[in-house]
């Protein structure tokens, strides 16, 4: 990240937050800018991520996943509960949960080590020790974890059925989505329902966004 993109995007990160309700102090903006420049130092070793720009990574990937924690936060309250992001890849959004959430264990889980690897080195680089990176398929997790959340990972029926066996009793998952899923979400198991679809809107992204909200039926077991 060159000096003279630094500003630019630390204003850029502050209005986006504002936009969507997240409050962040300092040390969390320098958190999330450090964060930005060690996915792109990686990226020229490692594909950790598609994009390349600075500035489109500030909105696809910060700003999106910025706009996930206002609705996290009224769904935990405050407690210290214990999450799994799935298929976390470069840390999106565990990692951006991991700073704007301190009180939440976050941990990423990839199949692919070297992803995991990173989200290791960036809970060093960035003093986050509630933030873990796990090199594991989901099937094999056991948790329990009270929320499980995902982003761009796989169908509502397969990222359910897949982390079922990893999530608590009254636990939910919070999937991130773009437009409305309505077929993804009639092709659910029937111990699963939804409970909340959230429209999301992105500070300069011109793409519809969603939360889909999830939880086992009452008196449902954890097979799919």
């Amino acid at each position: 990240m060159t000096a003279e993109l630094a500003p630019n995007l630390a204003a850029r990160l502050e209005a986006g937050a504002s936009a969507l309700g997240v409050a962040l102090s300092e040390a969390q903006r320098t958190q999330l800018l450090d964060y930005l420049a060690l996915v792109q130092k990686w990226n020229k070793v490692y594909n950790l991520t598609a994009l390349r720009d600075a500035q489109e990574m500030l909105t696809h990937h910060l700003l999106d996943s910025l706009a996930i924690i206002a609705p996290l936060r009224r769904q935990t309250q405050g407690q210290s509960v214990r999450l799994l992001d799935v298929g976390s890849g470069a840390g999106l959004p565990g990692v951006v949960i991991a700073i704007c959430c301190p009180e939440i264990e976050v941990t990423c889980v990839d199949t692919v080590a070297k992803k995991a690897t990173f989200i290791q080195q960036v809970a060093i680089a960035l003093k986050l020790p509630k933030l873990h990176g796990v090199h594991a398929r989901v099937e094999s997790l056991s948790g329990p974890f009270d929320v499980i959340s995902s982003r761009a990972f796989a169908s509502l029926a397969d990222f359910t059925a897949w982390s079922s066996g990893a999530l608590a009793a009254q636990g939910v998952w919070m999937a991130m989505k773009g437009r409305h899923p309505a077929e993804e979400i009639a092709a659910l198991s029937l111990g699963v329902e939804v409970f909340h679809v959230e429209p999301l809107t992105v500070p300069g992204m011109d793409a519809e966004r969603c939360m889909v909200w999830l939880r086992k039926k009452t008196g449902a077991g954890t097979s799919a």
